[in-house]
């Protein structure tokens, strides 16, 4: 069981895992409180939002429908993997799921097939709704789903949960879709990846990845693992006076 942290840390601690934040109007207060309590909180939920461009997909978050008011989620995550905070609390964006889904989440063990729709999600969950038009064609920017994988991470260090604390909102409640165009399971391996322990080593001349991989892993073959884990898809493409996240041997 986890209590949600003041929104002044919950800001904070996504901007110490990198993320860059954008913190909309009165959010810390706009919320759905009054209609139900929020918390214990067990897991991230991400969504896409069906829509295009960035200021009217944040305004339809905050506010919300005439049939759903606002908030929709607690951040907005755009295209260039800003994330914009539009509400804290009670937010209207998981709705109903399946209670074995929610227990599954809290043991944090492999989710069932979700097949009813009796629990209040809204309740225990983070919610990140993520710009995209949710057809399948719609391209996810890498800067996008790294900021997915980075407010996720920051959640779950904060809780000191495992990437298995993160889900879709395909995974929770029956009919819905979202998120289409990534998989979950590829996004939890991605959010394991960043929680592991690592230390930081600061490139020297002459420092290739292998190098690095072999005087301070033990095994230049673990060059790769350096790549994923600070996402660099060169693996030349180093500098001197770089910091670089290295994983425990």
């Amino acid at each position: 069981m986890a209590t949600p942290p003041a929104a002044s840390t919950f800001a904070a601690l996504l901007r110490a895992e990198g993320v860059t934040v954008v913190e909309v109007g009165d959010w810390e207060h706009h919320n759905r409180n009054h209609k139900g309590p929020w918390g214990p909180v067990y897991g991230v939920m991400i969504h896409h939002t069906v829509t295009r461009g960035t200021a009217a997909t944040v305004k339809l978050c905050r506010d919300g429908r005439a049939d759903l008011p606002g908030p929709l989620c607690h951040g907005v995550i755009d295209k260039k993997g800003v994330v914009h905070l539009v509400g804290y609390g009670r937010a209207n964006h998981a709705g109903l799921g399946d209670d074995d889904v929610l227990r599954a989440v809290i043991a944090e063990t492999a989710l069932p097939a979700d097949n009813e729709a009796s629990t209040d999600g809204n309740r225990h969950f983070y919610g990140f709704e993520c710009e995209n038009l949710g057809d399948g064609k719609d391209p996810w920017p890498a800067a996008q789903l790294e900021a997915i994988e980075r407010v996720s991470a920051a959640i779950c260090r904060h809780h000191k949960w495992t990437e298995r604390s993160v889900i879709g909102h395909l995974e929770w409640q029956p009919g819905k879709v979202d998120p289409r165009g990534f998989g979950m399971d590829w996004l939890r391996g991605q959010v394991r990846d960043r929680l592991k322990p690592t230390v930081n080593y600061t490139v020297r001349k002459g420092d290739t990845l292998w190098s690095i991989a072999a005087s301070k892993l033990g095994d230049g073959a673990r060059w790769q693992d350096i790549a994923s884990l600070n996402h660099l898809k060169d693996a030349d493409d180093i500098a001197v006076g770089q910091v670089l996240k290295l994983p425990k041997k």
